[in-house]
């Protein structure tokens, strides 16, 4: 069982929503989230290094204490206003046509450190701590987390007798073209029922957020700590997360550019990766990865078909079945010599969000030499290897869209 609960959002008023919520604080560099952010944005919180002129170190204490002025204010010129009684929020998203439906609730902090809460990608401690200065200076997780669940028929249709029963309290289309809408569940028995359903679920997963939802869940921790008394329900046992069932959810490809070709030619790069794929020149037109095990190469102002050959990966495995792992051991290793995607200098990421045309611009800038494009993860995948406790490499999965930072805010 997964332990989740209904809470008092500190949320906008629906008049300025729109100018309150914002991207998530991990997609915009500090030079971005200045140029985006308006009077009322959220961004003046999650990125308060903004309000110095020059833009201030994220990491500096000053930040930090801005961002507990910041919330402060917000609250007082009533930008932000807190409901009166705990509740459930269905918050949708559309993107290109696709709607997909999640619930904001509170997680309990012990789920995750059980690992209940599974994740499939590692943490970094500096990232983690960076996330824990927030959290403890607010009180508060200012940001949700976003997770997934196995399918469950019964709270899809709870979910969908709220939005047809009723008017969503936010329904407006962001600056990227995303449509947010979201729904306030205040009667108590579904309430409650909604709280049991959850009670049955073994398993929830990480799908975005690993290092909030590590943060969020060492603050909890410490609290606890420093709590004689500690029960177990005290209101910082639980962070924000907004939950979505794994069938509505898809992942974007993540791709790689790297910056030279390990002196090799270009004719000779294509003859070594000839030895483990199919290799297939395509032309100028830009070529998508078919199905997995199927990758595209932009090369020379030309784009090739790689198809990896039968025996070159384990299916038996489930990280070395993964085309990034195939295209790390057998290409970026192997040939380029690339050792560790964490920390070499030479290779970049690009989600696929920004499309194929981002690989073309940089490879044909000269600022990159090649670029490689990948078949999206899917959800089983990435289930299935968080279930067997393994760790996908670096750099797999790109959720789309991003939940939006201010919709509902967790105090405790």
């Amino acid at each position: 069982m997964v332990r989740v609960k209904p809470f008092a959002a500190v949320r906008p008023p629906k008049s300025i929503v729109s100018q309150v919520a914002s991207r998530p604080y991990d997609v915009l560099s500090s030079k971005e989230a200045k140029e985006e952010a308006v009077e009322k944005s959220l961004l003046h919180i999650i990125k308060p290094e903004i309000d110095f002129d020059p833009i201030a170190d994220e990491h500096d204490e000053k930040v930090y204490a801005k961002a507990v002025d910041n919330y402060k204010l917000w609250k007082e010129k009533g930008w932000l206003v807190q409901d009166e009684k705990p509740c459930y929020y269905v918050y949708a998203q559309t993107m290109e046509g696709r709607t997909q439906y999640g619930l904001a609730c509170c997680c309990h902090f012990e789920d995750y450190l059980s690992g209940k809460i599974k994740k499939h990608e590692l943490t970094r401690r500096d990232k983690e701590e960076d996330r824990m200065m927030h959290v403890r200076a607010q009180s508060a997780n200012i940001e949700p987390v976003f997770f997934a669940y196995h399918k469950n028929d019964e709270l899809k249709k709870i979910i969908s007798s709220v939005v047809s029963a009723s008017k969503a309290e936010y329904d407006y289309v962001a600056e990227d073209g995303f449509g947010h809408k979201m729904w306030i569940i205040d009667d108590d028995a579904l309430i409650n029922r909604i709280t049991e359903i959850f009670a049955s679920i073994d398993s929830l997963y990480v799908a975005d957020g690993h290092h909030r939802t590590a943060a969020a869940a060492l603050v909890g921790n410490e609290r606890r700590a420093a709590n004689p008394s500690h029960t177990g329900n005290e209101e910082y046992c639980y962070f924000l997360a907004v939950i979505f069932s794994d069938d509505e959810l898809k992942i974007i490809d993540y791709n790689r550019v790297v910056k030279d070709l390990n002196g090799l030619s270009s004719t000779q790069l294509i003859e070594k990766i000839s030895e483990d794929f199919v290799v297939e020149k395509i032309g100028s037109e830009i070529y998508h990865p078919k199905a997995l095990h199927n990758f595209s190469m932009y090369l020379d102002g030309q784009w090739y078909s790689m198809q990896a050959k039968e025996g070159r990966f384990n299916d038996a495995d489930p990280i070395g079945v993964l085309d990034v792992t195939i295209l790390s051991n057998l290409v970026l290793d192997k040939i380029l010599g690339i050792k560790d995607l964490r920390t070499d200098k030479r290779i970049d990421f690009v989600g696929g969000i920004r499309g194929l045309g981002e690989l073309k611009k940089r490879v044909d800038s000269g600022e990159m030499k090649v670029a490689f494009a990948l078949y999206p993860v899917s959800m089983d995948q990435l289930t299935n290897i968080a279930d067997t406790g393994n760790i996908m490499p670096p750099k797999t999965t790109w959720f789309e869209p991003k939940l939006r930072s201010g919709i509902v805010i967790h105090e405790f």
